[in-house]
């Protein structure tokens, strides 16, 4: 037997022997002590370190005058690739509410995923819950703004935009009246346009969309912004994505770099482009009725707690996007920015300058003056540094 193949064969007797143990940790100590103690190295010591750290969480949660329960789609160890930042976000509001409000996590789509928590969350089944923008925008319509193309798709114009006084005037209030408290807002990367093997690639300008038959979520905004571009949109629900990829069903997909990695995509993929259109971002969402019943001291704590995860996740932003480009680029996939001249070719076909969008624009915020505040706003540097992707 040749060397790579026994420590291929030792890798995986190791994952089975991890997935074993944490399952023995977790039905004896919890779900989070196992999956903390799970992250040190050494495995004779992950019992007493999850025993440990379950002690705490009971402390913890005694202690805690207020209980937060707060729901993700994501695996406790996605951070590296996908910088969802939910251990950081239970930590900080802890720490900052002085131990008044301990967060109960149910990561890993415990209690259901995307638009299902958003729903949860508005109804008050549960307190919090992190879901991507566009799963947002049934509940909170004038959230899907930003999925308008070419004006705060880059990540720095994103986080200027929605911690912009603008946003908080203009589109926090129509949030809130939908029963809901935007904490903080995620950022990932921007969509991207990838492709599946057999497609020749990469997309370089908007002419070479035609005909594509693209995989895209139900936001309507989304679907029109690829019709402009001459591509064919195809609603497919996410859990049924990657086997319309792989089958043909559809040519290409837009997720950011990080989520093509976390959701298995590599294998399947020939190249993506970087056209910086539309955000890929999340929200941590709250129960506003619930939030607005804690004690000023409480509601500030979290408030605070907030803003330290959004700092966190910004400065992961570019690690996580170098290691899905590394994982990527190890089986084939091609990665391509286009030019300045180029960029410009895609936001005169498709960009939010266009009659098109006037109508959308003022459904969702009430007139063209208002988008072009919040349009400035993004375009207008703010106390906060997010790394874009580079040519």
């Amino acid at each position: 037997m040749s060397e790579e193949k026994r420590n291929d064969n030792s890798t995986k007797s190791v994952n089975k022997i991890d997935r074993r143990r944490f399952m023995e940790l977790t039905a004896k100590f919890g779900f989070t002590a196992a999956a903390i103690a799970m992250t040190t190295g050494i495995v004779g010591t992950r019992e007493a370190h999850a025993a440990k750290v379950s002690n705490e969480e009971k402390e913890r949660k005694s202690a805690a005058k207020h209980i937060m329960n707060l729901a993700t789609g994501y695996i406790l160890g996605a951070s590296r690739t996908y910088p969802i930042m939910q251990l950081d976000m239970k930590e900080n509001i802890q720490n900052f509410t002085n131990g008044k409000v301990y967060v109960k996590l149910a990561p890993a789509g415990q209690l259901g995923a995307g638009s299902a928590l958003g729903q949860k969350v508005q109804t008050g089944t549960i307190q919090a819950a992190q879901h991507s923008i566009s799963n947002f925008a049934p509940f909170a319509p004038a959230a899907d703004l930003i999925n308008i193309p070419y004006w705060c798709g880059e990540n720095q114009k994103f986080a200027n935009l929605v911690t912009s006084q603008a946003w908080k005037n203009e589109i926090n209030p129509k949030i809130e009246a939908k029963g809901f408290k935007a904490l903080w807002y995620v950022n990932i990367d921007p969509r991207v346009v990838a492709l599946r093997k057999g497609i020749a690639g990469p997309i370089k300008t908007p002419d070479q969309m035609k005909g594509i038959k693209f995989r895209v979520p139900g936001s309507k905004i989304l679907q029109q912004f690829y019709r402009l571009l001459g591509a064919n949109p195809t609603p497919i629900a996410w859990g049924e994505t990657a086997s319309a990829i792989k089958q043909g069903v559809a040519d290409a997909l837009d997720p950011s770099v990080e989520a093509l990695l976390i959701f298995g995509f590599k294998d399947v993929l020939s190249s993506v482009t970087f056209n910086g259109a539309v955000p890929d971002s999340q929200v941590y969402s709250c129960n506003l009725k619930w939030f607005k019943s804690l004690p000023q001291d409480v509601q500030d704590g979290i408030d605070y707690a907030s803003e330290v995860t959004m700092r966190q996740n910004h400065a992961k932003v570019p690690a996580a996007r170098a290691y899905a480009m590394s994982e990527l680029a190890k089986v084939g996939v091609e990665f391509y920015v286009p030019t300045a001249s180029e960029k410009e070719a895609w936001v005169k076909a498709a960009g939010s300058q266009l009659p098109a969008w006037d109508g959308i624009k003022k459904e969702l915020i009430g007139s063209l003056s208002k988008f072009d505040k919040l349009y400035e706003a993004a375009n207008t540097k703010g106390d906060y540094f997010v790394d874009d992707v580079k040519a």
